[in-house]
This record gives structure tokens, C-alpha cells and sequence, in this order.
């Protein structure tokens, strides 16, 4: 099934959604779901096909009427490589300045769709985590990495600006001008021990807990608030732009809209009645 399919303007269940370029695994609930980058031979790399079925995925998520919370994450102790040399970089090299563009705006248009999927996204990184692997993480709303994560956006080590995928607005969000900008002039690896001290990397595990632990916490985003999770998420995005008077009136409004909502009312009678809240997203 073609996420393409799916995208009616009518929410449906992705569960039976069955990617060609990566894996794409659902909880027994549904709630729950693990995309996985799966060419581990080569460490995870990108694709022009990986990136545009990458970008309808998340697109389609918008969607999905059962999907609360996603983990990304890469096979064989990997997260991702970025873009494959020779299926990617050979060829971008031969393309006139309109098809360079376009490539460009399609791979943003990944962070793009990353952002605005209503649902917390939870990257799950070991080993190699470089390029647009790097970017990815970065796009997610958390990030957890085994201390043997090496994350390097190293896009000046073959000639490119730093500026790539939203990078150079991104990263210094997450971890300040300074580190940003060190980072993508110089290409150099981020260990996870400084991207956990930086606040890149939320929490590190060991490398055989990293995925229960991802999923553990993807668990507690689904069985929460959901639909008061997708509303701090979009605040999150819409309030990078916004002054303070701006800023605090959008979070007035939103917080509003959760008020009227069923689960509102639901977390009321539990703690009322001294049990845990059942939320149902309505």
C-alpha cells in the first residue's frame, strides 16, 4: 500500500502501510510506530527514492487516525550514513542548477513534513549518525543515543555550506550559536557525550536497552494527552517567529482549544476519583 493511498483527506489507519525502502513496524495497539532505515551493509544511507518515500510517509502521518508517537531509528547499529555516495553525490554532480534545486527542496521538504506530522517523533541513534542522518535526528522532537553515537554534519568535508536541511535555523536552537556553528564549519563529530551535555541527546543508553528505552518512551507520549501533545508540538514550531505578546496569545488560544477537549474532563474525574486518566486524543 502507497502512503499516496492513504492521503484521501480522511483519516485512516497506516497500519498496513508497507514501505520499499525502509521498514515501518506497529505496535500491537497501533499506536506505536518504528521506521526503521534498513540497508545496514552501508550503514544506512539515503537514496533520492529513501527521501521522497521518507517525506510522503511523514506527509501522510498527518493522517493517520491511530499513530500516536513514532521512533526513527537505523538496522545493524547504525542510525544513518546520509546520502549514499554513489547513488546521490555522483549524480548531483552531473544535474543543471533546476534539478540540484529540486533535490534540495525535496530533502527539505523531509524536515518539513518531520515538523509539522502531529505526532512526537523519538530518534533512536547508535553508531553513525552523519549528513542527512544528522539532519533527521536533528528534525525529531527527541533524540535518544548510545554512547557510541558519532553525529557529524558534515557537509563542508565535501564542499557544501553548512546550510543544509534547515541546519544552520535548527541546530543552534537545540544547542546554542556557538556549538552550531562549530559543528558545521568544521564538519568534526559530535561524541554522544557532548551531544548529551549539549542537550542534542536527551538521554544515553547502552546499546542493547537503546531501542526498549525509545520505545518506552514513545509508550508514554501515546498512553498521555495525545491530542494536547500534537498542540505543543505545533507551538513548538509556530513560536520561533513569534514576539512575546504573539506568542503568549497563540499559547492562550491553544491551550483553550485542549481545555474543550474530552480528555480534559477525563484527567479532571481520575484525579477526582485518585486513578490514572485514560486519554483518548478527543
Amino acid at each position: 500500500m502507497e502512503p499516496s493511498t492513504i492521503m484521501q483527506g480522511h483519516r485512516k489507519s497506516l497500519a498496513g502501510y508497507t514501505p520499499q525502502h525502509f521498514l515501518f513496524e506497529v505496535s500491537e495497539d497501533g499506536q506505536v510506530a518504528t521506521v526503521r532505515l534498513n540497508r545496514p551493509e552501508k550503514k544506512n544511507p539515503l537514496t533520492f527514492d529513501s527521501y521522497a518515500e521518507l517525506r510522503d510517509l511523514f506527509r501522510d502521518l498527518v493522517y493517520a487516525s491511530d499513530i500516536r508517537a513514532v521512533v526513527l531509528t537505523g538496522a545493524g547499529g547504525n542510525f544513518s550514513s546520509g546520502g549514499d555516495v554513489f547513488e546521490i553525490i555522483e549524480p548531483l554532480t552531473r544535474m543543471s542548477m533546476p534539478d540540484l534545486l529540486a533535490f534540495t527542496r525535496m530533502t527539505g521538504d523531509l524536515v518539513k513534513a518531520m515538523r509539522r506530522c502531529p505526532q512526537p517523533i523519538i530518534a533512536a541513534v547508535d553508531g553513525i549518525c552523519a549528513g542527512a542522518g544528522a539532519i533527521m535526528a536533528m528534525a525529531s522532537d527527541l533524540r535518544l543515543a548510545t554512547p557510541a553515537a558519532k553525529t557529524a554534519f558534515l557537509f563542508t568535508r565535501v564542499g557544501l555550506a553548512g546550510a543544509d536541511m534547515g541546519a544552520c535555523g535548527i541546530l543552534p536552537r537545540i544547542i546554542g550559536q556557538g556549538r552550531a556553528a562549530e559543528l558545521l564549519f568544521t564538519g568534526r563529530v559530535m561524541t554522544a557525550a557532548e551531544g548529551n551535555q549539549w542537550g542534542f541527546y536527551n538521554a544515553l543508553h547502552e546499546g542493547e536497552a537503546l531501542e526498549a528505552e525509545a520505545l518506552k518512551l514513545a509508550r508514554s507520549l501515546a498512553e498521555g494527552p495525545y491530542f494536547a501533545h500534537t498542540m505543543t508540538k505545533t507551538m513548538l514550531n509556530q513560536e520561533w517567529a513569534m514576539g512575546l505578546e504573539e506568542l503568549i496569545e497563540s499559547e492562550a488560544q491553544a491551550q483553550a482549544i485542549c481545555m474543550a477537549t474530552k480528555d480534559f474532563r477525563r484527567a479532571f474525574e481520575a484525579f477526582a476519583e485518585k486513578r490514572r486518566p485514560e486519554f483518548k486524543g478527543d
